[in-house]
């Protein structure tokens, strides 16, 4: 009798283990799906800003063609995102490389340097590339702890029957996260060249980020002279949700 409810009581604190790493498993799921959502804003939040930097280039700097066709096709690639973190994280990091050439080209033209609106858009898209990295840094570490349960004895065992699967990390390389943080203030060395400092993108350490969904301020746009009639750098569509 005395074996009969031992047996009991063990299966009973089963049943309670496997009831608390299932709840657990369930939460962690979540809560990285939240924080991919969080990135999702910020990155939504930095293609918006996209247009207006290149409209504001190409007032200055119409005949730099390419590259400005260049930015606006990283961009249209950056949006589609891929579907998957690891296949928007390529993508992010394309239009990190084109936007750094957009801005070493923004350096041999010292009507557009001293453009305000240039640089509160240059501003604010460096601003929203910390954002990233700090939401980047959250999401990975809470990837991280659900993969480690997942791949872990017993909790996988609890994972197959939940239906819970790895997660895959945002992540780019370091030659492609880096973007190009170009200061344009009178503080610079003689002669007014532009200090470069690095700002990685996604993986700089920045500020605090904002929550998921939160609706994005509204966009500087500067006043550029000589603008002309549309070409294919333009891009006016609004991203989908």
């Amino acid at each position: 009798m005395i074996i009969v409810w031992i047996l009991l009581g063990l299966v009973v604190l089963l049943g309670i283990g496997g009831v608390v790493m299932y709840n657990g498993l369930i939460g962690l799921k979540n809560r990285v799906e939240e924080g991919w959502r969080q990135i999702d804003v910020e990155l939504k939040r930095r293609h918006d800003l996209i247009p207006n930097l290149v409209e504001t280039v190409k007032g200055y700097a119409s005949h730099e063609r390419g590259t400005l066709e260049e930015v606006m096709q990283a961009r249209s690639a950056a949006m589609n995102g891929g579907g998957t973190p690891a296949a928007a994280a390529q993508a992010e990091g394309q239009l990190s490389q084109a936007l750094g050439r957009l801005m070493a080209v923004a350096e041999a033209y010292p009507d557009l340097k001293a453009n305000q609106g240039f640089l509160a858009l240059q501003n604010e898209l460096t601003s929203t590339e910390d954002r990233i990295a700090s939401s980047r840094r959250y999401y990975n570490a809470l990837v991280r702890e659900l993969n480690t349960k997942v791949e872990s004895v017993p909790s996988n065992l609890v994972a197959g029957i939940a239906g819970v699967h790895k997660a895959e990390y945002f992540e780019t390389s370091a030659v492609e996260a880096v973007v190009p943080n170009i200061s344009f203030g009178g503080n610079g060395p003689a002669g007014g060249a532009p200090q470069v400092a690095p700002s990685t993108q996604p993986g700089a350490v920045g500020g605090a980020s904002t929550a998921p969904g939160g609706a994005p301020e509204a966009l500087p746009q500067a006043q550029a002279p000589g603008a002309g009639a549309p070409d294919p750098t333009s891009d006016r569509t609004t991203p989908n949700p």
